[in-house]
């Protein structure tokens, strides 16, 4: 059962997963714009919004989901977490074109909620450990930063792979901690990065939504 449930979460979390992830950059386009051109920069960016960002954020309310807490009220704290305007249209679009194609797939009733908790309702059956569930968000979560910095920059598509290689570590270290992590966990540390998004609401030419 669990290789199956497996594929399943591999195939809700894939790029071609139509949650039209490709559209938000979580303000890593502004960050871009603004001079972080540096892979290595760039890499320790989207580090740090998964230890104590929004990539944090969304794995801590993810992992209570999991853990059988009240998604609605869950729900209700995702979105009072969103630190911008542009971060709220992330979550909420994200989530909700997340739920509307697990429930035609599976003929389960899924509301619309922000996407770490229609995530977790989703996955909530799945006979795969919190921690599993939460690596596979927080890498679909990164490797989407990492396209993103691959269509603004000039990486490639090896040096890209090899940033996102490089992210693994820190992906395990935090859904590790996320796993085992309550309410009081919740909080973030990444003020450059919500700055960004909060300043991508103005800027004229851009590629992504957010």
């Amino acid at each position: 059962m669990s290789a199956t449930d497996r594929l399943s979460l591999i195939q809700w979390l894939s790029p071609g997963f139509p949650t039209g992830g490709f559209a938000y950059s979580h303000g890593l386009e502004q960050a871009m714009a603004d001079g972080l051109r540096d892979p290595e920069a760039v890499a320790d960016w989207v580090s740090h919004v998964l230890a104590r960002g929004g990539g944090w954020t969304d794995a801590v309310i993810l992992s209570l989901v999991l853990r059988g807490e009240d998604a609605d009220e869950l729900a209700d704290l995702a979105r009072a977490m969103a630190g911008s305007a542009e971060r709220l249209i992330e979550t909420m679009d994200q989530g909700r074109a997340f739920a509307a194609t697990v429930a035609a797939l599976t003929g389960r009733d899924m509301p619309p909620r922000p996407l770490p908790v229609a995530v977790g309702v989703a996955a909530h059956g799945l006979a795969l450990s919190p921690d599993e569930v939460i690596a596979h968000y927080l890498h679909a979560f990164a490797a989407n930063l990492v396209s993103a910095a691959m269509r603004f920059l000039p990486l490639g598509q090896v040096r890209g792979q090899t940033l996102l290689a490089g992210l693994h570590g820190a992906i395990a270290q935090s859904a590790a901690r996320a796993a085992e992590a309550d309410r009081a966990a919740l909080g973030t540390g990444c003020a450059g990065a919500d700055l960004a998004a909060m300043r991508h609401e103005t800027l004229e030419t851009r590629i992504f939504r957010t």
